[in-house]
């Protein structure tokens, strides 16, 4: 019996490891034509998620990759009032750590046997047990699993659900080497997520373990085509540097001091998801985990749902090796109310962030008594 996942992410590495752990083969179709070949993004919030970690029998090593400080945290205004610090002590247990994005991948790939993983087979369909690829090859299944992110393009097979976007839109851009570069914007974000929440804008840092700064400028209420109308020159990183600080009248200069001594990466983000509580008729030979079935505001479940699903649909196939119709049943029912549930937390998170008040509303939330 042949298991296809379409996707070496953080749910499509889990899933293969915890079958492997199992005694269950698979093989992983990547588009990227190596481990390498793309920047993996920023740092990730694992706390749920270490359930998975522990069923994939990885929970020590990834306690020995994941930044404990980085659970520190600052909220203020766009006029530099702190509303709320966290500050991680030492000996703090590991309840909500970051750890890089590749980092953990990195510990997923070097957990599978040689070979998991099939670098540059992009999907292109899929149907009859034969499962396509843009280069024109083609492999055989009897169990696919779309674990091919936001875009999905395995999606398709199961639903007719897509990404409708939520009204924000951000541009990410990042710092690197701040303690060498700048040392008082590195003391002033600290080490872990420096986050100004303003009217309609924000600004999230967030430092990472190779020093590098990721940060993410907010703009909520915006519609879809916001990038085109909103004046950033994207093919001039100076000059979009320049006007993103335009876009914040009145913000303390020591807040956008921050944009003005990014690097050249700047990319524009428009949000988006599914609906909240997505479910299909379930199939035997096909089923999604992450955001392939249940895209969410990026407010810190979506990787932790990722891993849980890689590991909950690990569990049910170890479980029904004879019978993969059963597990996926079993596995769908578990991933619909659990995704579900996090989902609608996220998008009322959401929701608070979209709110003229949402800098207060924010400490209340860190600060409910």
């Amino acid at each position: 019996m042949t298991i296809a996942i379409v996707g070496g992410g953080m749910g499509g590495l889990t899933l293969a490891r915890v079958l492997h752990v199992n005694g269950i083969e698979s093989v992983v179709y990547e588009r990227d034509s190596s481990r390498t070949a793309r920047d993996q993004g920023s740092m990730l919030d694992i706390h749920s998620g270490q359930r998975a970690l522990r069923e994939a029998g990885l929970l020590e090593e990834f306690f020995a990759i994941a930044r404990g400080e980085g659970q520190d945290m600052r909220l203020l205004e766009p006029d530099g009032t702190l509303l709320h610090q966290e500050d991680t002590p030492d000996d703090a247990p590991l309840l909500r750590p970051e750890v890089d994005r590749a980092d953990l991948r990195a510990l997923l790939l070097d957990s599978l046997p040689g070979g998991t993983v099939r670098w540059g087979h992009a999907f292109a369909s899929a149907g009859d047990g034969v499962l396509r690829f843009a280069d024109g090859s083609s492999a055989r299944y009897d169990l696919l699993v779309g674990a091919d992110g936001a875009q999905s393009r395995v999606r398709p097979l199961l639903t007719d659900a897509r990404p409708e976007h939520i009204g924000k839109n951000v541009v990410e851009i990042g710092i690197p080497d701040i303690d060498r570069t700048h040392p008082d914007l590195a003391a002033m974000v600290g080490r872990g997520t420096y986050w100004v929440v303003g009217k309609g804008k924000s600004l999230a840092a967030q430092r990472n373990g190779d020093g590098r700064v990721r940060i993410g400028v907010s703009f909520t209420n915006t519609p879809e085509d916001w990038f085109a109308t909103s004046g950033i020159p994207f093919d001039d990183p100076a000059a979009a540097r320049a006007r993103l600080i335009e876009l914040l009248p009145g913000w303390d200069p020591r807040i956008t001091a921050l944009i003005a001594a990014c690097d050249d990466h700047v990319v524009p983000r428009p949000m988006t998801t599914l609906p909240v509580g997505l479910t299909w008729p379930s199939r035997p030979d096909v089923t999604l985990l992450g955001d392939a079935a249940h895209l969410m505001p990026a407010v810190g479940e979506g990787a932790n749902m990722a891993l849980l699903d890689g590991a909950a649909l690990g569990l049910a196939l170890a479980a029904h090796p004879d019978d993969f119709p059963a597990a996926v049943r079993e596995y769908e029912r578990e991933m619909f109310e659990r995704a579900g549930a996090a989902a609608k937390m996220s998008a009322q998170m959401h929701e608070l962030m979209m709110s003229p008040d949402a800098a207060r509303k924010l400490q209340a939330f860190f600060q409910p008594n």
